[in-house]
């Protein structure tokens, strides 16, 4: 279908406002750029209960946590530990403020939102280790956290779906933490950028295919990397025994070809996969929900796939 009317009106205001793009620029400078505009179109959440600064020492480095809790409970809540996007290189705990604060009250879960370390000062595979000690450490103290070890997701954006997907599979290859649901919104899964999407949405829709191209060249350390699942989880030669997903596209973004495959494979391994694909969006529209009326959707979408998997 067409793209959406206040998709559209969203695009023309960026193209009037002649803003450059992330290939544009050093990373420190997209940095900037990105937190400056983070949640300028997205929705603004009432308050949650409590929000808490917690630090995980990994093996690497030490990652920073923000824990939000959506209301006082009697009983442990569920537990969702959420990783940005950002291509690997922008995004932070502050960028993702209002979806993390969105997904807590929207499905009544504990958000653990990961702030890992990026590319280019630290390149493949930092950011996984960072992201599964997290997971990891979620598991471990969920209870201090009012939280249900047994009821416990990893779910992301973007770069971050891809660091969720791989996390999925390392926790099922180590036995732990075990995981009821993963949320992959608009995954980068493959280890090029070649899917038709790339190419047929690469100018126009925001986010741009050299956009894509700068963020994953400061990603990789080598080209090798290409070959290791945990940066293209669609390359894993056993997707079995993985917790039921739901995948979430858009048709203009060039990542969709990428998430429908993923939702494809993951499914074929006999896996329980809800696939929905969001005519006329582009990314991010899941941050876009203070002006788009389908980034609200996804949202409670979302929020209503992770209760039904808590149960």
């Amino acid at each position: 279908m067409p793209l959406d009317a206040q998709v559209a009106a969203v695009l023309e205001k960026i193209r009037l406002a002649g803003n450059p793009e992330y290939w544009q620029m050093t990373p420190t400078q997209a940095r900037e750029w990105h937190n400056r505009k983070a949640g300028i179109l997205d929705i603004k959440p009432p308050g949650v209960h409590a929000v808490a600064e917690r630090t995980v020492f990994g093996a690497e480095a030490d990652v920073r946590v923000r824990v939000y809790t959506p209301r006082v409970s009697e009983s442990p809540l569920p537990v969702l530990v959420w990783l940005h996007g950002g291509g690997h290189v922008v995004g932070s705990l502050d960028s993702y403020d209002a979806v993390c604060r969105q997904l807590a009250l929207s499905a009544d879960c504990i958000v653990a939102s990961v702030g890992y370390r990026l590319a280019p000062e630290h390149r493949f595979p930092a950011g996984v280790v960072d992201c599964y000690a997290a997971l990891q450490w979620a598991g471990h103290t969920a209870t201090e956290l009012g939280g249900d070890a047994s009821r416990l997701a990893v779910g992301g954006d973007s770069a971050g779906a891809n660091l969720a997907a791989v996390c999925a599979i390392l926790a099922r290859d180590a036995g732990e933490p075990a995981l009821r649901f993963q949320l992959l919104v608009y995954p980068r899964t493959a280890p090029t950028e070649e899917f038709p999407s790339h190419h047929a949405l690469a100018e126009g829709y925001l986010l741009t295919r050299k956009t894509i191209l700068w963020f994953h060249e400061h990603y990789r350390a080598s080209d090798a990397d290409r070959e290791d699942f945990r940066y293209a989880p669609l390359i894993c030669k056993d997707l079995t025994r993985l917790p039921p997903a739901l995948v979430i596209v858009g048709e203009y973004d060039p990542l969709r070809d990428d998430g429908i495959a993923y939702a494809r494979k993951l499914e074929a391994a006999g896996n329980d996969v809800e696939l929905a694909d969001y005519a006329g969006m582009v990314h991010p529209f899941f941050s876009m929900g203070g002006a788009v009326d389908a980034g609200r959707a996804a949202m409670a979408q979302a929020a209503q796939a992770l209760r039904r998997a808590f149960g």
